[in-house]
């Protein structure tokens, strides 16, 4: 869908209005919550996630039942670094497997209802047409963020814009909620840096093994992501994303502003998710009410980008892939809750015999 003269900018980005959530019902909705049959808060973070999605659907009753996962693949310039202990060759492969319907994604996805949907963001080759990728290529992969910046700004902006535009068609298509994840060997170094600008937060802070670094390993991708902070002082959101992040990084960040301003909610994986969540929220503060946080991932600055954003995840379940793995496994506490508001009795109807 395209943007129209009412979007909002932020330092060259036009992006759709987003509404903050409207509050002035939420005693009432909290209410509602509270005289179901059931103790008061006896439902702990479910309930919290029901007011939620009450407060996003209003006046609607919420919804989320049918869902669909975003995976949003990249390469990064960065892995000439050493950063990664796979090959970049790995994305495509990964990218492939998705499609074949045999990643760990799909298995969950089968295990939740979900739909897949794999979004070439900026792979490092040309991939051939399959019904269930989306070709949205902004380059073959980002430039090594330790020498050059990522990408420019226009790249930036487009991947943004295509994300943004991907999560809006899918919910004019009758999707409920939207859910992200990603695939590109390398991100959770482009996610470390601009984790240290946008939490901010000291770089050795945000810097984990990814995908299962040696210690000799873990020290390489230490020093290159120095000498990459290094290279650049910015701050800005945009300026970050364009030094430091990921194609995948950016297109998620836009598809969460843009189901954002559908006003559907998100459901936001692990740290590299996360990360591009925070990118949203620092691009489009009123973007944070429509995100909800899947799990704590076990991958180093998870914890601070999660603080970041005031956010309490649903799941601790050690999970560290991506892939948008977690997110899957939340999708059925976001159903919970939205039919704890929908199915649910009152506590007066159980006690006035009406059921």
């Amino acid at each position: 869908m395209p943007f129209s003269l009412s979007s909002h900018s932020t330092s060259s980005w036009s992006y759709p209005p987003v509404v903050p959530l409207d509050r002035s019902q939420q005693a009432k909705l909290r209410g509602c919550i509270d005289g179901k049959a059931k103790p008061p808060g006896s439902l702990g973070q479910i309930e919290r996630l029901a007011e939620q999605l009450g407060l996003i659907w209003q006046p609607s009753s919420p919804r989320a039942e049918s869902a669909v996962l975003l995976v949003f693949a990249g390469d990064h310039g960065l892995t000439q670094e050493g950063v990664s202990q796979y090959p970049s060759a790995v994305t495509v492969a990964m990218v492939k497997t998705f499609l074949a319907g045999r990643a760990s994604a799909n298995a969950f996805a089968a295990a939740t209802g979900a739909r897949i949907r794999v979004i070439d963001a900026g792979v490092a080759a040309d991939l051939p047409p399959h019904p269930n990728l989306v070709a949205a290529k902004v380059r073959h992969g980002t430039a090594n963020a330790a020498r050059e910046p990522a990408m420019t700004h226009d790249e930036a902006v487009t991947a943004l814009t295509r994300g943004c535009e991907l999560a809006g068609a899918e919910i004019d298509a009758g999707t409920d909620v939207i859910a992200i994840g990603e695939m590109g060997i390398g991100n959770t170094a482009s996610a470390a840096l601009l984790a240290h600008r946008l939490v901010p937060a000291p770089l050795d802070a945000c810097i984990g093994v990814g995908a299962g670094q040696s210690d000799e390993g873990l020290t390489r991708k230490r020093a290159a992501l120095i000498r990459a902070a290094a290279r650049s002082d910015v701050t800005a959101p945009l300026d970050v994303l364009a030094e430091f992040g990921g194609l995948e990084i950016a297109m998620m960040a836009g598809a969460v502003i843009g189901a954002a301003g559908r006003r559907r909610s998100v459901i936001v994986d692990g740290f590299i998710s996360s990360v591009a969540a925070l990118v949203a929220i620092r691009l489009c503060p009123a973007a944070r009410d429509y995100c909800v946080f899947a799990h704590r991932s076990a991958e180093r600055g998870h914890g601070l980008v999660l603080e970041a954003m005031q956010a309490s995840p649903l799941l601790d379940l050690g999970l560290r892939l991506g892939e948008g793995t977690g997110a899957l496994l939340a999708l059925p506490l976001l159903r919970a809750a939205a039919r704890l508001l929908t199915d649910v009795a009152s506590l007066d109807d159980v006690l006035s015999g009406a059921i």
